[in-house]
């Protein structure tokens, strides 16, 4: 079995240093640069599982560096690393595209959950059919694609995950917590606006494609997606 691919994108050449040194020693395959050109070119090239990407980077930082990666249609999770704590930074850079926040100074350990998190998540092997539909959305669960009413719509994993998930309970109240424990796998302290702003990243790109919105709000309990047919 062929090591997972690691990405590694730091300016800081110690921690770069560092977090390749120690990957490689858990048994990873990594490549690390040190800037957004750089990291796009890699990321096209190298085909890695997963980045590990600063966000204040010189240049382009790690949020450009996302969208930009998104726009050219590749789907690697991204697990941004930052000194910053800020609650607005992280739903920032999870709607932009990300899959994970990670706050510096951080564990070798920690670093090693949080990738195999996201792997599991962005790789579960579904045993249900293939085709899960619901009203005028459709999901392809073997090829990960996503379609509205015919039109293609680009998800980044985690949002696949998230809008999956509420299309297997159409029609019924999911809780935040309960989005929070079967998407993101982990506690997220809390932080309920994570799954507010991803709620309403979803409905920008499916809202202009459906004859009413499919994510109603339940005040005070949680999300529904709501068959329109």
């Amino acid at each position: 079995m062929e090591p997972i691919k690691v990405l590694v994108v730091d300016d800081e050449p110690n921690i770069r240093d560092l977090l390749s040194t120690s990957l490689r020693f858990a048994g990873f395959s990594v490549h690390a640069v040190g800037n957004g050109v750089d990291a796009i070119s890699a990321a096209e090239k190298g085909n890695p599982d997963i980045i590990l990407l600063d966000v204040q980077l010189p240049g382009l930082d790690g949020f450009s560096i996302t969208k930009k990666i998104r726009s050219m249609g590749m789907d690697i999770p991204i697990l941004f690393l930052t000194a910053k704590d800020q609650t607005e930074n992280k739903v920032l850079g999870l709607t932009v595209g990300g899959d994970d926040y990670m706050t510096k100074p951080f564990s070798l350990d920690e670093i090693v959950a949080r990738i195999n998190a996201i792997l599991r998540r962005s790789r579960q092997v579904e045993t249900e059919d293939a085709v899960l539909e619901v009203g005028e959305v459709r999901i392809n669960q073997d090829a990960h694609e996503v379609f509205v009413n015919g039109n293609e719509v680009d998800l980044s994993p985690t949002e696949y995950k998230l809008l999956r998930f509420l299309m297997s309970n159409a029609n019924r109240v999911l809780t935040k917590a309960q989005i929070l424990d079967h998407v993101w796998e982990y506690d997220f302290n809390g932080e309920m606006g994570i799954v507010e702003s991803y709620v309403s990243y979803i409905r920008k790109k499916l809202d202009p494609l459906t004859a009413e919105p499919v994510i109603q709000t339940k005040r005070g309990v949680g999300y529904m997606f709501k068959s329109t047919k």
